[in-house]
């Protein structure tokens, strides 16, 4: 979701758990579907979240209207572009990334150097983006391995990137992997790890907040 879908929906279940209360109709689904958004879009250590949790011992009534409250809170948060703002840490980290594939870059135009070295960047690169942004959402992994497969589905299933870029983020896995495991004719042509890098650095401009 983008923020004006993050802030639509927050207002949506707002009033969804809003009319449950004037409906008096008793029912956890909207309160249980609320906290399960602020879960995932506001973060488990968020403030939002846990004064979510806090509500569940509460009468039906308050918790409902509560809930609603802090919905509209959460929304004018993000209105407000707090959520958007980047941490000096998050800003660090895209540094080195950005870095790195500049490096990745020079291995390329480097005709004594194989294509594998700059592959290996790349993907590690791009394993590294995806882990700090993961971080950064508080996205629970649960028990996937930590690869660069893994962080490309929970992101997806939280929304965060689409279908094209986790159909893109396979193929690029794939390469790595070749090059990792000494697959190394497929790897040898230094056009097609340009390709890869170029879609990396279109990838990581389009998500780079």
């Amino acid at each position: 979701m983008n923020s004006q879908q993050i802030i639509d929906h927050a207002k949506r279940l707002s009033q969804l758990n809003k009319k449950a209360e004037d409906d008096f109709c008793g029912s956890n689904g909207p309160y249980t579907q609320a906290c399960e958004f602020l879960r995932n879009y506001a973060g488990e250590k968020s403030s939002f979240y846990k004064s979510a949790l806090d509500l569940k011992g509460l009468t039906y009534d308050i918790r409902a209207e509560s809930i609603s409250s802090i919905l509209l809170s959460f929304a004018e948060y993000i209105e407000a572009g707090l959520k958007e703002e980047i941490s000096p840490e998050r800003r660090a980290q895209i540094d080195i990334v950005n870095d790195l594939l500049d490096q990745a870059n020079k291995l390329i135009e480097d005709d004594s150097v194989h294509g594998v070295a700059p592959a290996v960047l790349i993907g590690a690169t791009l394993e590294e983006f995806l882990r700090t942004w993961v971080e950064k959402e508080d996205l629970p992994l649960g028990n996937m391995k930590l690869t660069l497969d893994s962080y490309a589905k929970i992101l997806r299933e939280s929304d965060l990137i689409d279908k094209q870029d986790l159909k893109d983020i396979t193929a690029w896995a794939g390469i790595r992997n070749d090059a990792a495991h000494g697959h190394w004719q497929k790897v040898e042509s230094k056009e097609k790890i340009s390709l890869v890098l170029q879609g990396v650095n279109l990838f990581l401009r389009k998500y780079q907040k």
